[in-house]
């Protein structure tokens, strides 16, 4: 009796193993069985690999290039600060930003946001290796400091070039580290030139480079630079309502950054001129109002005693009037042009004057009382 219920037990597993084989597709696709390795056909022919080789475009050439042969002088700098916390405790706080290697003597060059008020700079090279700079000096008016490492721990100096020279639609290339993230390429054109913006520090920087290139939280004190890799300009702001890349960077050009840091390297201060006046733009309405004479130039309103001006005989206002509720003094000399170069208003004066040494002098180009003049001012450090 056992062994037949033994047989039909056996003779029932076999016929429901039959019809399991039969209904294989629909048992297969009920599981979800996935297919097997064999059944995939990847192309990874090694021929093919060899008799493909990779192709890169003339612009990729410029992007790999650029990088290999600057990415060694940039550096990333990570900076302990101390600040308070909310029971008046003294906790270090971190910071992180960019720079790069400007003379073989170890001098690097970088934002003063980055390293202001820190009490210890760390700088990782592009091996890795980290040393321990020196702050040489900062100028907050232009956001640029200098640090230094010892010169047997440069791996390779980047090349200055002239910012005179952009031109807006240039390629520019951004190397830096964005959120920690070493030596970081991003890539786009110079998208404007003479832009301005003011810094935390209530400081308005002039003649900056407006660029597209990807420039984050990072990127700061690191280079900007052009098809050859010359640097043309120091990462310095981004413009964005969110703190992130939104399209619009800024660099600070490279013709005032070596005049900032060659005087940090010399006296660990940036000496500024100063012409010792107060003025205004002059406009065509403000022209035919005053009867001016000219439709654009800078009205001399007041002289500091002991400046430049002074000492040069320049002639402020010597009548009071009122315009449009605001006081004014009349009478003074009218500055039309500098060094031969037409002055349209009084911020382009002030430009130029930025760019001036200590011991420089100026040949202003003057009207007074109608008639023109050349009057010679030598410039001294400002107060």
């Amino acid at each position: 009796m056992t062994r037949d219920k033994t047989k039909f037990i056996l003779i029932g597993v076999a016929l429901l193993l039959l019809f399991l084989w039969s209904k294989k597709e629909d048992t297969t696709r009920f599981f979800g069985s996935s297919p097997t390795a064999k059944s995939l056909q990847f192309n990874t022919s090694e021929t093919d690999a060899e008799s493909r080789p990779i192709i890169v475009s003339a612009d990729e050439k410029i992007n790999i290039d650029v990088f290999e042969k600057v990415h060694p002088a940039v550096v990333n700098i990570a900076t302990t600060t101390l600040g308070m916390n909310f029971w008046m405790e003294v906790i270090p706080r971190q910071g992180q930003g960019s720079g790069f290697v400007i003379d073989s003597r170890g001098y690097i060059m970088t934002n003063n946001h980055v390293v202001a008020n820190a009490q210890k700079i760390i700088v990782t090279m592009a091996k890795g290796k980290k040393i321990q700079a020196t702050l040489v000096g900062r100028d907050p008016r232009s956001d640029l400091a200098v640090i230094k490492i010892s010169a047997g721990d440069v791996d390779r100096v980047a090349r200055l070039g002239d910012s005179d020279n952009v031109r807006p639609g240039q390629k520019a290339i951004a190397i830096g580290n964005p959120f920690g993230l070493s030596h970081t390429l991003t890539t786009g054109i110079v998208s404007a030139l003479n832009r301005s913006i003011r810094t935390g520090d209530g400081n308005q920087i002039d003649d900056l480079i407006q660029t597209d290139a990807a420039i984050n939280p990072g990127n700061s004190g690191g280079p900007l630079l052009n098809s050859n890799g010359d640097v043309m300009g120091i990462n310095t702001a981004i413009f964005s309502l969110s703190g992130g890349y939104q399209g619009i960077g800024f660099a600070i050009p490279i013709n005032l950054a070596k005049n900032v840091a060659t005087q940090l390297i010399t006296s660990g201060k940036v000496a500024r001129v100063w012409l010792g006046i107060s003025g205004i733009s002059i406009t065509p309405s403000l022209s035919e109002g005053l009867n001016l004479g000219v439709e654009e130039g800078v009205l001399v309103v007041q002289i500091v005693r002991g400046s430049p001006a002074y000492e040069a005989r320049l002639k402020g206002g010597s009548r009071e009037v009122a315009i449009g509720g605001i006081r004014l003094w009349l009478g003074g000399d009218i500055i039309t042009a500098v060094d031969d170069k037409n002055i349209s208003d009084m911020e382009q004066l002030v430009r130029l004057l930025s760019k001036m040494q200590v011991g420089q002098t100026l040949k202003l180009h003057i009207l007074r009382d109608g008639l023109s003049r050349e009057i010679n001012v030598l410039l001294t450090e400002s107060p």
